[in-house]
């Protein structure tokens, strides 16, 4: 199914649900920031929220093209990394005046997120034009924000628009548009997770989506050269598909197609990377890493004739959290006592079920599968482990899961690997 079919309908599925996702416009293709008046024609009163290096962009051709109708310009002036947290929330806020109807980011993740987030919590529409293939939020109904520190995923609506100009975003930097092609490849490990918390938890899978998802990202697969090359029919299908994923979370109310213990990695690296003042890759880069990472992990897992399981005291993941997270180390611990994963272990469905979840975890391409994915497409794998160390890499194979509530294949690698022994290494 195209990405058209999925929007402004209700779809009855073989799940048993109706799925629908409500947004105004998508324009991908070239010229499309010349028909932005018609795509935003029921707004008069835009905020216009941007970045330096975005507005740089394609600020001065958006704001020509939109006019009378742009009436406050929010502009990060920063070089650092802008974060998606309250004082950003605040400044947004600021720029915005009673009558404004729709505030329109230009950029990629961080603003979409931003401007979700704000037009939400005021009742308005949001709006995207995206200078890079970046990552595929774009049309999920969730924010990724870092709230007291933490990173959550909030409930707020996709955008009623999404630009997607190819004259913009064939010209973005190689890095952003790796990263929305290593955004995709990740989609294996996480249908892998969500296909193995179905085995073990029971929850919720649409086979339609999953379907969908594990095609697109085939597709995407074979294209790695055009895209690094930039060929623009290549780069418009990679920001398709970004948009189509995107799509399907907001469908289902859940980030499970396009998330898993890749993602749950991601986020580690950029919270502890915030927390430690040290650099980060962007999001789609530390998920295609991240995948190679965790198909390492379903390998060991899968030579493995029957588990076995080893257990630590709560004490010891304590000191655990609060040497890996410092000063939100009791924000992860409150979480993940609210989650109650630690207090109600599932070994016995994994003894009962284990030759189905080899089975489940053997679906998912090797690492070596993924690291030929990703250096098709121009990664340089050896960056890595430079950017984070072992070490650090390690402490996230066991404790990255304990930021969000999303059970993946690492919460089976912790039950069947970790020990008193790792968590001293730790502490």
């Amino acid at each position: 199914m195209e990405l058209e079919k999925l929007l402004n309908r209700d779809i009855p599925c073989s799940c048993g649900r109706v799925h629908r996702c409500d947004i105004d416009v998508v324009d991908i293709g070239r010229g499309a920031i010349d028909r932005l008046p018609e795509s935003a024609k029921k707004y008069a009163n835009i905020l216009l929220v941007a970045d330096s290096n975005t507005y740089g962009v394609c600020g001065e051709v958006v704001y020509a093209v939109l006019g009378a109708k742009i009436k406050s310009v929010c502009n990060f002036e920063t070089d650092d990394i802008l974060v998606p947290d309250e004082a950003a929330i605040e400044t947004v806020r600021a720029k915005m005046d009673v009558g404004t109807d729709l505030i329109l980011g230009i950029g990629s993740g961080v603003i979409n997120d931003i401007c979700k987030y704000v037009s939400f919590f005021a009742g308005i529409k949001s709006g995207i034009v995206a200078t890079a293939p970046s990552m595929d939020g774009f049309a999920s109904s969730g924010a990724a924000m870092i709230l007291g520190g933490m990173k959550v995923t909030e409930t707020t609506h996709a955008p009623a628009l999404i630009i997607g100009d190819t004259d913009v975003l064939c010209r973005a930097p190689a890095e952003m548009i790796r990263s929305g092609y290593a955004d995709i490849i990740g989609k294996y490990s996480a249908l892998c997770d969500w296909k193995l918390s179905h085995l073990i938890n029971g929850e919720y899978l649409c086979s339609e989506v999953y379907d969908l998802v594990l095609e697109k990202t085939d597709l995407i697969r074979r294209l790695a050269k055009d895209i690094a090359a930039r060929k623009p029919e290549a780069i418009e299908e990679l920001m398709r598909d970004l948009v189509l994923i995107g799509v399907t979370l907001t469908l289902l109310s859940t980030t499970r197609p396009g998330s898993g213990s890749e993602h749950h990695l991601s986020h580690y690296f950029e919270i502890t990377g915030i927390l430690e003042d040290k650099p980060y890759f962007l999001h789609g880069t530390d998920v295609g890493y991240s995948t190679i990472v965790t198909a390492r992990l379903r390998e060991e897992l899968c030579a493995l004739v029957t588990p076995s399981f080893s257990s630590v005291d709560d004490e010891l993941r304590e000191k655990c959290y609060e040497r890996i997270y410092g000063r939100i180390a009791c924000e992860v611990s409150e979480l993940q006592r609210r989650a109650g994963r630690y207090a109600n272990p599932v070994n016995d469905v994994y003894c009962e079920k284990w030759s189905e979840v080899i089975g489940i975890l053997g679906e998912c391409p090797t690492a070596a599968e993924i690291e030929k994915m990703l250096t098709d497409c121009g990664f340089d794998l050896s960056l890595f482990e430079k950017m984070y160390g072992a070490e650090k890499i390690g402490n996230g194979i066991w404790f990255g899961k304990d930021l969000k509530d999303r059970y993946s294949v690492l919460w089976l690698y912790f039950n069947v690997f970790f020990s008193e022994s790792e968590a001293r290494k730790i502490i």
